[in-house]
């Protein structure tokens, strides 16, 4: 299909305490259960784009070239202006062109999603979202957790670990 990565995981930016643990998430344990523990393949910004490049063009390519959009759903992203490119660009991918399928993961109670875009909004109408509970932070990097079977459900179909 052409397609170089199995996700493209868009997530909040920003450096604030809550942040810390979202890259933590993104940075360390989804690699380490997607990549290392069932061979998925991400694509993630500040480690899959580099350094020099117009990261506009960077991110709008590995989009196209993902099978899949992972949106971490958090208060910093959903309350946040300048980091929001590669969310339109997902979305309208989604929505619009309607050839790329996204995966919400709630890593905190969101509660009412009315801050929430309406394409967004839309989506968790349609498919729901997968919720991060506390509880996983005890064993986060349990591939056989409800939380990870989930997120591999929505994902493109390879090795299954046991």
């Amino acid at each position: 299909d052409g397609k170089i990565y199995d996700a493209y995981v868009i997530y909040p930016k920003n450096h604030t305490s809550e942040a810390n643990f979202v890259e933590y998430f993104v940075y360390q344990i989804m690699p380490d259960i997607l990549e290392d523990k069932c061979g998925y393949k991400l694509c993630i910004y500040g480690r899959d784009i580099y350094p020099g490049e117009d990261a506009a063009s960077a991110i709008e390519k590995r989009m196209q070239k993902s099978r899949r959009l992972i949106i971490l759903l958090t208060h910093q992203l959903i309350n946040s202006k300048e980091d929001a490119y590669d969310q339109h660009i997902a979305l309208y991918s989604a929505l619009i062109q309607n050839d790329t399928k996204v995966i919400l993961l709630e890593m905190e109670a969101i509660g009412t999603y009315v801050k929430l875009q309406e394409s967004l909004r839309f989506i968790i109408k349609q498919q729901g979202t997968i919720k991060w509970k506390e509880e996983h932070t005890v064993h986060p990097q349990s591939p056989n957790s409800k939380f990870w079977k989930q997120v591999r459900y929505h994902m493109p179909l390879t090795c299954w670990p046991s």
